[in-house]
């Protein structure tokens, strides 16, 4: 199979295949290692916006309250209130913005589908929460380089993803099954992320990622832009 997709995170064209299932291609970039699933085994955004909508959000789900919890805890351990907030990728049930507002947080909330609000992305924020949403970007270049601009400097992106791990693990992962889901990053991918902006980076358990922006504005890298 040929591919017709750059790397849409560093604009790679060094690209090499990674694996093949019933589903799809998955390719790596040799550059930042994204993984990922080119444009012609995506799906439209007619077919993903009904994936979407079978998600259960339910504001009184305990256990998803606990799952929330993993992005919730890092920001409440390093943010006091009042501070401004925004939930980037809410979803049809923004319940993380919800958690953080009980906290005495004010929050905003985006959502390509459910939350289409432009002039939230017009502020700036205290810290910014981006949950189960990077993986379904297929340019996340823009989509980073957008929330940090929207970020004070020393303030936090706190990102909530699963990590691929390496090649065998990837063969008989459940997360690549998921056709919304397009691009995967690994412990070296944010690293990259990191050094382009600047940013400290933190990984908190196996799925939550802290990129800090530097207090001293520093231009990105032309390699992400």
């Amino acid at each position: 199979m040929q591919i017709n997709s750059s790397c849409g995170l560093c604009g790679g064209v060094k690209i090499t295949h990674y694996h093949q299932d019933k589903l799809r291609h998955y390719w790596q970039c040799e550059c930042c290692q994204l993984v990922f699933v080119d444009e012609s085994e995506r799906l439209t955004p007619q077919q993903e916006k009904v994936i979407y909508d079978s998600h259960q959000n339910d504001l009184g789900d305990e256990g998803y309250r606990r799952f929330l919890s993993r992005v919730a805890d890092p920001i409440l351990a390093r943010t006091s209130p009042p501070a401004i907030g925004l939930d980037f990728g809410c979803g049809p049930g923004p319940l993380l913005a919800h958690m953080l507002t009980e906290a005495g947080h004010k929050m905003s909330v985006y959502d390509l589908y459910y939350a289409n609000d432009p002039e939230v992305l017009t502020g700036q924020y205290d810290f910014i929460s981006c949950t189960e949403v990077i993986e379904h970007i297929a340019q996340p270049k823009s989509i980073l380089s957008q929330l940090f601009s929207l970020l004070k400097p020393g303030a936090p992106l706190v990102l909530m993803t699963k990590l691929v791990i390496d090649k065998t693990r990837f063969a008989t992962w459940h997360y690549k099954n998921d056709l919304t889901h397009i691009s995967f990053f690994s412990r070296k991918t944010f690293a990259y992320v990191a050094q382009i902006y600047g940013s400290d980076i933190e990984f908190v358990g196996n799925d939550v990622i802290i990129l800090t922006k530097p207090e001293v504005l520093v231009a990105p890298s032309e390699e992400i832009l």
